[in-house]
This record gives structure tokens, sequence and C-alpha cells, in this order.
């Protein structure tokens, strides 16, 4: 072996993590999900005895069986193989090790899960009982402007299909009146745009309107650069939270929460446009995906929409 060895497992994972960040754009969500197959990976070692620097094969393959015995799905298996593999590439490329114990593994065969989908009725049973949430008579200010927040956040996610952490950190800016199109900045810090329809400018308008009268109150916070401003820490809502007032929202819908999430959703944005004519290149630009691989998830609703059509419109489909 050659390079660093007196640098421990916690170091080098620390060199790696400020690599993926400063070099690559990582998000804060990205590092934290290596850090944690980083220091699973180990613990693994350090029981063995072994460490970064010392793993060999055997090791990264020992450490493989170990997670399929502790009962880890195909998928995430083969997520810390790739941990491991870009750690050890890292490594290598860096000159601390000379030679990567995990080029050689293949990772668990797996199919590709396909992403739960709702149907345009279930969509439009969510938008009209957050809409009925806000209309009930008697809500406080603070009432009013979490039920109409609620109904914005959903109006603007399934209008534009973003990254649940895209939408908690919109800037007010992206609530202009004259605004067709929003610029949000997404993975690796990239913007891109993204168009608004009626109906998610007019809950924005809707949403602020109320949000002004409680600051008159003094049971709102006070204007602030995020659209969804909080009391908390991050100042702005977090993740958890919309995901907690979603699922509340389902079940008053009459739709199990457990189907239900902000990622479901942006997954009905991405397939409801597919099923209605979109192409997979232009999808793939609005959800912000790099590789159109990503996108290619969908692929099975453009071959049905593919089959549908030769049935329908071909001349000898009844023969």
């Amino acid at each position: 072996m050659a390079g660093r060895k007196t640098s421990s497992d916690a170091q080098l994972a620390a060199l790696f993590l400020d690599m993926l960040a400063a070099e690559q754009g990582a998000g804060e969500n990205t590092i934290a999900a290596y850090r944690r197959d980083l220091d699973d990976f180990s613990a693994f070692l350090t029981a063995k005895g072994a460490t970064f620097m010392r793993a060999t094969t055997d090791d990264v393959r020992g450490y493989l069986a170990d997670l399929d015995t502790r009962g880890f799905k195909a998928s995430s298996v083969a997520r810390k193989l790739s941990a491991l593999r870009h750690l050890f590439r890292f490594l290598v490329s860096e000159g601390i090790r000379n030679d990567d114990p995990a080029a050689i593994l293949s990772g668990p065969k797996r199919g590709r899960a396909l992403p739960k989908v709702l149907s345009i009725a279930d969509v439009d049973r969510l938008l009209s009982q957050a809409k009925i949430n806000a209309a009930l008579p008697g809500l406080t200010a603070t009432q009013q402007v979490r039920a109409l927040r609620l109904s914005c956040l959903l109006e603007v996610l399934y209008a534009t299909g973003l990254r649940v952490s895209e939408l908690v950190t919109l800037p007010q800016s992206a609530a202009r009146r004259d605004a067709r199109m929003i610029v949000v900045r997404g993975k690796g810090n990239k913007e891109r745009f993204v168009p608004l329809n009626d109906a998610a400018r007019q809950a924005m308008a809707d949403y602020l309107a109320a949000m002004a009268a409680a600051r008159g109150e003094g049971e709102a916070p006070a204007p602030a650069k995020w659209l969804f401003p909080s009391f908390g820490e991050s100042g702005h809502l977090t993740r958890q939270h919309f995901a907690r007032e979603l699922k509340e929202l389902a079940g008053a819908a009459g739709i199990a929460p457990r189907l239900i999430s902000p990622h479901v959703l942006r997954h009905a944005f991405a397939s409801h446009l597919l099923h209605n004519g979109a192409d997979l290149r232009i999808v793939q630009t609005l959800l912000g995906h790099t590789d159109i691989s990503t996108t290619q998830i969908y692929t099975h609703i453009v071959e049905e929409r593919l089959k549908s059509l030769v049935r329908d419109l071909h001349p000898l489909a009844d023969a």
C-alpha cells in the first residue's frame, strides 16, 4: 500500500466527502448518505482489525455478505457498494492507495423499481381537499396561513415536479405576479427554468395575501428571502414538516397516507405528462435529471401509450 498510512478512516472519509462537495457539487443529503455508508463500512472493518487503508477485496466481499445477512435489500447493498467504489477510486487518484479493492466486484442484480404513481383523480382529490381545508369557517390567521401554504405547496409541486428540497427553498421572488417561469437551483447547484401554470400562481397569491394579513397580527414570520418561511433554524419550511402535512391531508382525502409523499407527487407530474404525450427529453429537463437514464424509469409509460396509439389508430389493428 502507498500513501498516508497514519490517516484514520474518519480522516479519509472527510477528505472524500470534501471532494464530493467541492468538486462535484454534492448536496447535504448526498453527503449525509455517503457518510452513513462509509461509517457503517468502517465499523465492519474495525471489528475485523482492518481499515480503509488495509481493506482487501475479501474484506469488501465480506462486508457485502454481512449486509445481506443483516437483511438489507439488493438496492441498498448496491448503493453501499457504489459508495465504496467512489471512495476507493478517490483514494487511488489521490495516491493514498495504489489499488482499488472494490474494482472487480459486481453488485447484486436488481430490477429497477417502478415509482409509485397517483392517478389524476387522486391528485384532484388532494388538491380539492386542500382548498376545502383552507375555506373552513372560523380559522385563525395562523391556521389560514398553514392551510393556504399546503394548498400552494401542492399546486406548485404538481405544476412543476420540483424535488421537495427545491420546493421548500424557493425564494420569495418565485411568486412574482408576472412570473410565467421560475428559476430553480437543483442538484450540483445547477439552475433550470420551470414553467408555472395559472393554478400555481393563484395559489401563491392567495397564500401570500394570508401571510401578509397574519404578519399584521404578529402571527407569521417576518418577510424573508424564502417563499415558505418558518420560525425554525433553517428559516424555511422543512421537508419533513411538509411530508407530515401531506400525509394528514391524504388521510382527510380518503387516500392511504403510506401511498403519499412529496416524491410521489413529483412522479405523478412526470407520469401524467408522459401519458399525455410529452417527450421524454422535455420531462428530463423539467425534472432536472442530468442523465436521461434516470428519466427512463418512466419508459414503461411511453411504451404503454405507443401501444395504445397503434391499437387505436393502426388500420389493421382489429385484424
